[in-house]
C-alpha cells in the first residue's frame, strides 16, 4: 500500500514509481560514506527488494530511505539520506516520523540499523546502541507474540 504526507512544501511518499534512481544512485556512489562506488544495477535491485520512502521538493527527490524486510518479524533500515542543500530543516526527523508510522514497521518484532554518525537523530525514534557496537543500533518492539 503506498502512504504520502505533504509537511508544508515537501512530500514523503512510499512510492516507488516516484523514485529517482539516476539521483539516489549518484548519492549512494559518490556522497554517502557506506555506499561508494556501488554499481547502478546493484542499487536498483536493493530498491526493488525493499520498502521504499522518498522526500520530494517540487516533484523533485531531496531525500531516501528503505527497509530490508520480510514484512513479519524483522526490518533493517538504509541508506538514509536527505540531500545536502535542503539539511538542517527537520527533513530526516520527519522521514523517520514517516516511516516509524507505517503499519508494516509498527508489527516488526526487531527493527535495525547502523550508522555512524546520527545517533541523536534515531534515539529519538526509540533505537538504542547494541551490545556495545556503537554503530549498530536497534528497536526491539516485543519478546513474544
Amino acid at each position: 500500500m503506498i502512504d504520502e504526507k505533504k509537511i508544508g512544501a515537501f512530500l514523503y511518499s512510499s512510492d516507488k514509481k516516484k523514485l529517482d534512481v539516476n539521483y539516489i544512485h549518484h548519492y549512494l556512489g559518490e556522497e554517502s560514506y557506506w555506499a561508494k562506488n556501488i554499481p547502478r544495477e546493484i542499487v536498483q535491485k536493493s530498491i526493488d527488494g525493499s520498502l521504499c520512502f522518498g522526500v520530494y521538493y517540487q516533484d523533485k527527490q531531496i531525500g531516501f530511505a528503505r527497509v530490508i524486510t520480510d514484512y513479519a518479524t524483522f526490518g533493517y533500515l538504509a541508506d538514509v539520506f536527505i540531500d545536502k542543500h535542503y539539511r538542517g530543516k527537520g527533513l530526516s526527523k520527519e522521514l523517520m516520523k514517516f516511516i516509524m508510522k507505517q503499519d508494516v514497521i509498527k508489527k516488526l518484532r526487531r527493527f535495525m540499523l547502523a550508522t555512524l554518525d546520527a545517533h541523536s537523530l534515531y534515539t529519538q525514534f526509540g533505537f538504542e546502541s547494541q551490545e556495545g557496537n556503537k554503530r549498530l543500533m536497534g528497536i526491539k518492539f516485543f519478546e513474544e507474540y
